[in-house]
């Protein structure tokens, strides 16, 4: 049996690769642990052939009368979006889906962490963080700005570092200041402001 057949390769590349490409994009856009790809094959064929189902009208549309010879251009690109750029927009559609209210009411969050969800936003914010010995550290969370996701330690490094007075008032930011970083164990709670 010749694995490298053509025949082979191609069941291989329709039953693996587009769910293998729906794997890579979830994990680049929610944060988890890293998945190892021994133990994801199962998963890999079981997403492809939720593509498959998906797009078997045009699958057989482009199967059929010789379409392949006919119009080589137009099958290509079909094959790149059946292959590719839809099994990339799945997780798109998922993610968006699990925030929809009917969806959400019935089925848990993908996103394990509030802190990944809040940060995950990528919007900015005004903090305050509520360090454990008492003092508060106010800055701007913004396009500059970092915090850390899951599987790492929370950690979130601030652009822009500010004064606050005694009720939490932002007075002013610091001069010379090019941001800060706190680490985990230092923080005991972050408030946002708008």
């Amino acid at each position: 049996m010749d694995i490298w057949s053509a025949d082979k390769l191609a069941l291989f590349l329709i039953f693996f690769l587009p769910g293998f490409i729906s794997m890579k994009v979830y994990d680049l856009m929610v944060p988890g642990v890293p998945r190892e790809a021994s133990k994801s094959l199962l998963e890999a064929v079981s997403y492809s052939t939720l593509n498959f189902g998906a797009l078997f009208w045009l699958i057989a549309f482009v199967q059929t009368n010789d379409f392949y010879h006919r119009h080589f251009i137009l099958y290509s690109l079909a094959l790149a979006i059946i292959m590719v750029v839809v099994p990339a927009c799945w997780p798109f559609a998922y993610l968006r889906l699990s925030t929809w209210h009917l969806f959400a009411r019935h089925f848990t969050s993908p996103i394990q962490k509030p802190w990944d969800y809040v940060f995950g936003k990528r919007r900015p914010y005004w903090i305050i963080v509520h360090l454990r010995n008492g003092l508060r550290i106010g800055g701007r969370f913004d396009t500059k700005s970092f915090a850390s996701s899951n599987p790492a330690d929370e950690q979130i490094f601030l652009e822009e570092v500010w004064k606050l007075d005694h009720l939490g008032r932002f007075i002013e930011k610091v001069e010379r200041s090019r941001g800060i970083i706190v680490m985990q164990d230092e923080i005991q709670a972050v408030e946002f402001f708008e």
